[in-house]
């Protein structure tokens, strides 16, 4: 809408008058949003209903008023410069119409900290006479740290680092600020679907506002474009032109006018079917402090044993014992996790996981321990595939000569591997026949896997909620579990044999305080 039209419908605007006025000139999703006065708000939106136009007004009024009326600076950060400099030309039409006083715009550049380097991005400002101002970047800060005031993140979906972007984003709200992320869907893998899913379902504080195309027509965008073109409403007319609309985006139109976030680019598995195969089960994660291994042998399995004792043991011992029983591990030590992936086969052939544990910086010599702690009590056990490339050979090793080469299978994963074996793993997600714990970060690490030149892969690390590095971790564990499922060993049985018979002291020889095979006894 110009200018012109805009001081046609608005009068001049004062303190008294200046919310029914804009409200006038508002569609009633325009004017909801600006309503929402929410710290954290989301709009996933269709293409072109001028939504950022909206917030542009409100953008006004804020940096307009003085700060003991609530002023204060505003933030634009959009995907290109393009963005940057609409939106800073919408804010300039706003100050006119709401006849405040601000400046021109000026274009200049501002220092942004990005990390320990400072980087000159390019803006677009507009002073107030309030001391406030708006400024729009032509790039995207990875940090806003030493800012205040509102910050707006237009076309989420489409930034590079839209999860560091928010961070630095969020942090604003402690002191009072507020953060309005606004975008069209760009798949359901993406960082702003999973944003709007936070929120949806209580995991994350904010309000979500959804606005489809044809919600935007009912409520009148036809005839705001009529308005601008200068030609009457019709609604003949208007039931060609979104006929047109859908015929020019074609199979993209349920994404970017219906907002429905299609299956992401390569994505090997979806949300959506991810989620339906998870029910509340616990991962039980232990992380080694800095300095663990260093500490004498006896101490270190003591401290893991206590865990493994009073946390591991009585999932252990809950598991149903008529059911055969397989384990599959990623193994990783300083950078990656180590996952622990434990399951049951039952009647129909589900292969339900009671539980997963996450090793994070353990000793070598603990992770034997724990694993062996985990297999002698898994019921019928029948067998282990594990991660044996790199430092994981050791320990798988170690397993196998504890429990037999036939049931503990040390699995060099290459690309056939993964061609071979991924495919069923996926087809136990379409049929039901797995069952895992509902945990985001072993939801985040399947959503990580992708189809790389036709193969299911896990191509980029991630980081989960301890902050630690993840590469898919759990997603390796659990196709390593399904395919030990797929090839089982014999069940094996279990004798302890007495401590003393054995020769030893848990503090100095500990690495051989397992049960073995019964065969196997001395």
């Amino acid at each position: 809408m110009s200018a012109d039209l805009l001081r046609a419908e608005l009068p001049k605007a004062t303190a008294a008058t200046i919310n029914t006025a804009t409200d006038a000139v508002l569609l009633p999703y325009q004017a909801a949003w600006i309503a929402d006065d929410s710290d954290l708000k989301v709009a996933e939106k269709s293409r072109r209903i001028g939504l950022t136009w909206a917030e542009a007004s409100d953008n006004v009024l804020i940096a307009a008023k003085a700060k003991q009326a609530g002023g204060m600076n505003v933030y634009y950060i959009g995907y290109n410069m393009d963005m940057a400099i609409e939106y800073i030309e919408a804010c300039a039409m706003w100050a006119k119409i709401f006849n405040e006083v601000a400046g021109e715009i000026e274009e200049g550049e501002e220092v942004f900290k990005d990390g320990d380097d400072e980087k000159a991005i390019k803006t677009y400002t507009i002073r107030f006479a309030s001391g406030f101002r708006i400024v729009a970047l032509s790039s995207r800060p990875a940090n806003l740290r030493g800012k205040q005031g509102v910050v707006v993140i237009d076309e989420a979906a489409f930034h590079g680092a839209l999860d560091e972007l928010l961070k630095a984003a969020l942090a604003l709200l402690i002191w009072g600020g507020k953060v309005r992320v606004i975008s069209t869907h760009d798949g359901d893998q993406n960082a702003f679907n999973e944003l709007v899913n936070e929120i949806r379902s209580g995991d994350r504080k904010g309000r979500v506002h959804r606005i489809t195309f044809k919600e935007a027509i009912e409520q009148g965008l036809f005839g705001r474009v009529c308005m601008r073109k200068g030609v009457p409403w019709d609604a003949d007319a208007q039931a060609k032109w979104i006929s047109d609309v859908y015929a020019f985006y074609g199979a993209a139109a349920e994404e970017e006018l219906d907002v429905v976030p299609s299956q992401g680019t390569g994505a090997w598995l979806t949300t959506a079917l991810v989620e339906a195969r998870m029910y509340d089960a616990p991962v039980l994660r232990y992380t080694c402090p800095k300095g663990f291994e260093q500490l004498p042998d006896g101490e270190r399995w003591r401290q893991v044993q206590e865990w493994l004792d009073s946390e591991v043991a009585p999932r252990l011992a809950a598991l149903d014992p008529d059911l055969t029983s397989v384990y599959g591990q990623d193994f990783g030590r300083t950078g990656d996790l180590s996952v622990m992936v434990p399951a049951q086969i039952e009647q129909n052939l589900r292969r339900k996981v009671p539980f997963v544990l996450e090793l994070r910086n353990m000793p070598h010599r603990q992770q034997e321990q724990v694993a062996k702690f985990v297999i002698k009590r898994l019921p019928r056990f029948v067998k282990g595939a594990l991660d044996a490339r790199g430092n994981g050979h050791a320990l798988a090793e170690f397993l196998a000569q504890e429990f037999g080469y036939s049931r503990i299978e040390l699995v060099m994963a290459t690309e056939g591997w993964y061609r071979e074996h991924m495919p069923p793993l996926k087809k136990a997600f379409e049929d039901a026949t797995i069952a895992l714990p509902r945990d985001k970060d072993v939801l985040t690490d399947l959503r990580a896997v992708k189809v790389i030149k036709g193969v299911a892969r896990v191509p980029d690390r991630t980081v989960g909620k301890d902050g630690g590095q993840r590469h898919g971790d759990a997603a390796i564990a659990v196709a390593l579990m399904y395919y030990a499922s797929r090839f089982p060993g014999a069940e094996i049985e279990w004798t302890a044999l007495p401590r003393a018979s054995r020769g030893f002291d848990h503090e100095t020889d500990i690495d051989n305080d397992f049960s073995i095979p019964e065969q196997q006894a001395w």
